[in-house]
């Protein structure tokens, strides 16, 4: 009979070698779990640091796993098991286009943008979703990610604007070029006629319907050069590219001045009720005051249009930050939203023919952005219009009164 390791070092000596491996293999499992620990603590770390909303959906459209990002823009304290159109979209049914449901059946990424409307938020975000294969390669999850590009849109849209009006202003320069000059003909030669008429009248007399005929249209041509003077200059204002040397002026003030001018105006509107909320100090501002009071002159009346025959229109001027803002508010009929980036195009008018050749918003978009500002309007249909104009704030020096 062959003698087993216990009756060689006897029985003593082969537990105690047995619980040493025993301590060996818990000293290591205890090192393989502090190292897991660890691994997946940096991986949380990772994600923790991702200013994305992740989420891992299922085949059957169920959230599993979403990031701490989420509870930032979403609601939803507890999202996992339920469905992801239900918690991203409110929706009871899946989503057209969903880039999850294309990655589960191609395998392969898909991108997706949307706007997010939820209450007084709207969010513009892109859409990512990524295969999570197995590990025979098939899809077993998809990783979504959810970014919010809102900004990034408003600068490309600007951005756009800017070189959209860019490329009108030049060209309104060139045709107000070649409109100017026949124009100046046209009115002078019907300016050498009205000279001509007493002549005229002395041969045929003063009631001989030729000379009231000749009177009368000399006035119609005389009226018409003088209004496409008026369109030929606001053409060459929206157009003109220039630095403002600008002198330091309080902008409460300006607009205190302005609506004195406009005072009459409103007063033939007695259904019209003007609110001034200007700030009790000064907000000064550098630029040309008469361009200025163009822009509210403007901004006013169009208001004005919108609310007739009954209506309230606020106008407020403050500072804030290193900004000062001009708003001009109506509770009129609103915009509708496909007009909403024409409202600053030369000749884009929704005013009925005749009331307006659509230059006014166009001159004030010039006038803002050659004084270093911008002019923004947001509207809903039946809500009204508030129209924002910034403005770099000045700030004056000890001792200057404006």
């Amino acid at each position: 009979m062959t003698p087993s390791l216990m009756d060689i070092v006897g029985p003593e000596y082969t537990k105690l070698g047995f619980f040493r491996d025993v301590q060996d293999k818990m000293a290591q499992l205890h090192a393989y779990t502090e190292e897991l620990e660890r691994k997946k603590q940096e991986i949380q770390s990772i994600l923790d640091g991702i200013v994305d909303v992740l989420a891992v959906i299922t085949p059957d459209l169920c959230i599993q796993y979403v990031n701490p990002v989420f509870f930032r823009y979403f609601d939803d304290p507890n999202p996992g098991g339920k469905r992801c159109h239900e918690v991203f979209r409110g929706s009871a049914e899946p989503c057209a286009g969903c880039p999850v449901q294309t990655t589960l059946a191609t395998g392969r990424p898909d991108r997706l943008t949307y706007l997010d409307r939820r209450g007084e938020r709207t969010i513009h975000f892109e859409l990512v979703s990524a295969p999570i294969r197995d590990e025979h390669g098939n899809t077993r999850a998809v990783l979504l990610t959810k970014r919010d590009i809102t900004l990034e849109k408003e600068y490309q849209a600007k951005y756009y604007q800017a070189e959209k009006m860019a490329t009108i202003g030049l060209l309104a320069a060139g045709v107000a070029h070649e409109i100017n000059n026949p124009l100046a003909s046209i009115s002078g030669f019907a300016e050498a006629l009205r000279r001509r008429l007493p002549q005229l009248r002395q041969r045929l007399g003063e009631t001989d319907p030729l000379v009231q005929d000749f009177n009368e249209y000399i006035g119609i041509i005389s009226e018409e050069c003088a209004r496409c003077r008026d369109i030929v200059l606001g053409l060459l204002s929206f157009s003109r590219q220039r630095a403002y040397a600008g002198q330091r002026l309080d902008l409460v003030q300006l607009v205190r001045d302005t609506l004195k001018i406009l005072a009459h105006k409103i007063k033939e509107a007695p259904g019209v009720q003007l609110i001034q909320d200007l700030s009790p100090t000064a907000v000064p501002v550098c630029g040309d005051p008469s361009e200025l009071k163009q822009v509210l002159v403007n901004l006013v009346l169009n208001a004005m249009d919108a609310v007739l025959p009954q209506g309230t229109i606020t106008v407020r001027a403050h500072a804030h930050g290193k900004d000062a803002f001009l708003i001009v508010e109506d509770t009129g009929h609103g915009i509708a939203p496909e007009h909403m980036d024409k409202l600053f195009l030369p000749f884009f008018s929704t005013k009925t023919q005749g009331h307006s050749i659509g230059i006014g918003l166009s001159i004030c978009y010039g006038i803002i952005q050659q004084h270093g500002g911008e002019i923004t309007v947001c509207s809903e249909p039946g809500q009204g219009a508030t129209f924002r104009v910034r403005l770099p704030l000045e700030h004056p020096t000890s001792g200057e009164n404006l």
